[in-house]
């Protein structure tokens, strides 16, 4: 039997023998249902946002944007020009993007949100990349992580409208086209919560285990690997979901400063230039922008879900 067999073995019984009556496996029927519930859940908050908007646009229009009974006025104006309905909104979704073009706007924004998801994804590969790979210099390089981590938090609290333009320009004297700008903007934003969560979860296992490992003969690379990193996946998967929203949110602002003519930045940015002509259409435009982000972590956490779907929980 080779040392890492026998240490993988050894580390797993310390816990002890799992007793089948303790262990607990989750039910497809249950887990079905608990899907359900959260479905309806989330369902129930989009209403009630809806609501509210409705709500304090139809209590603006009654008192003219003025609190009954006092002269303060409503911080956001209540016309259709300031807040469009629910209904004005999701009714340019399905008419056409522009009067020459009979394409709807919803499948010109679903096009446009494409592409962003696409410079996303890329960034959150790169990011996530680089984030595991100083997560594991960190560990073994104690004097590193102390020298490094204070520039890589102090990165993060630098203005992203600041340091967009500054990549934009480095990747155009590099020669590189606009996308890869934004997919660095996207990989900036998600390197940092990978790092602190990988981290955080390759420290985690006891000092009993990690002794044992180290009694059996184990190597460094054979810790990280046989124990390390499988303690680690859940910190990382959360770190990863952090990411994915970091990522998305990069690339949107990378492509306003790209001037990618592409991406549900521009999106927004257009509609915003003509605001007078349509608000509705921004009011669209973000909310898919937000749809989108939505459905990227949520496939992450599907991948998660997939991922560990062998372990048990006492």
């Amino acid at each position: 039997m080779t040392v890492t067999n026998t240490a993988a073995t050894a580390v797993a019984s310390e816990a002890g023998p799992a007793d089948p009556a303790t262990v607990r496996r989750p039910r497809r029927g249950s887990a079905i249902g608990k899907r359900v519930w959260n479905a309806a859940g989330a369902g129930l908050v989009v209403a009630a946002l809806a609501g509210i908007w409705e709500g304090y646009k139809a209590l603006g229009r009654a008192f003219d944007d003025v609190l009954p009974g006092t002269r303060i006025g409503f911080p956001v104006a209540t016309d259709d020009m300031s807040m469009p309905h629910v209904w004005s909104i999701l009714g340019a979704l399905v008419e056409p993007a522009r009067r020459s073009d009979p394409t709807t706007l919803g499948s010109y924004l679903l096009g446009e949100t494409g592409v962003t998801l696409r410079e996303a994804f890329y960034g959150l590969l790169a990011g996530s990349s680089l984030g595991l790979l100083l997560a594991v210099l960190f560990l073994h390089l104690v004097p590193l992580s102390k020298g490094l981590m204070p520039w890589l938090v102090a990165s993060q609290t630098v203005p992203l409208v600041a340091i967009a333009p500054m990549i934009v320009i480095w990747g155009g004297q590099a020669g590189a086209p606009p996308w890869v700008a934004v997919t660095g903007i996207a990989a900036y934003l998600a390197f940092f919560p990978v790092t602190i969560n990988a981290l955080r979860g390759l420290q985690s296992p006891p000092k009993v285990q990690l002794d044992f490992m180290r009694s059996v003969g184990a190597n460094r690379r054979q810790v990280l690997g046989w124990l390390r990193v499988p303690a680690a996946l859940p910190f990382v998967f959360a770190g990863l979901r952090l990411a994915a929203t970091a990522s998305v949110v990069g690339a949107i602002v990378g492509e306003l400063s790209a001037g990618t003519g592409r991406g549900i930045g521009r999106a927004i940015l257009t509609f915003a230039y003509y605001y007078s002509n349509g608000p509705e259409k921004l009011y669209a435009a973000v909310l898919v922008a937000a749809a989108a982000g939505i459905v990227f972590v949520q496939a992450l956490a599907l991948v998660e879900r997939l991922a560990l779907r062998h372990r048990q929980t006492r």
